[in-house]
């Protein structure tokens, strides 16, 4: 399945792209992309943390993703 990716703050700067569209097997999990994203794009490992959004809410590492989902990486905020 065909999965697009909207990437935000530091997590686009490492990309060099606002989005990604990605070919994942089906039963792909929240956990299993951010893996594969990890391992394609290694500086993203060195994040403190990066938070994978589903349909506009967090999601935990074990849910599953569907083609047509709106999925987000989400990188640290920091402010005040």
């Amino acid at each position: 399945m065909d999965l697009t990716v909207s990437l935000f703050g530091i997590a686009r700067e490492i990309v060099g792209q606002s989005s990604l569209t990605l070919t994942a097997p089906a039963g792909q999990s929240a956990a299993g992309l951010l893996a594969e994203l990890r391992t394609a794009y290694p500086a993203l490992a060195s994040l403190r943390s990066l938070a994978v959004a589903v349909n506009n809410e967090y999601a935990a590492a074990d849910v599953e993703l569907h083609e047509r989902d709106e999925i987000a990486l989400i990188p640290p905020v920091s402010g005040g």
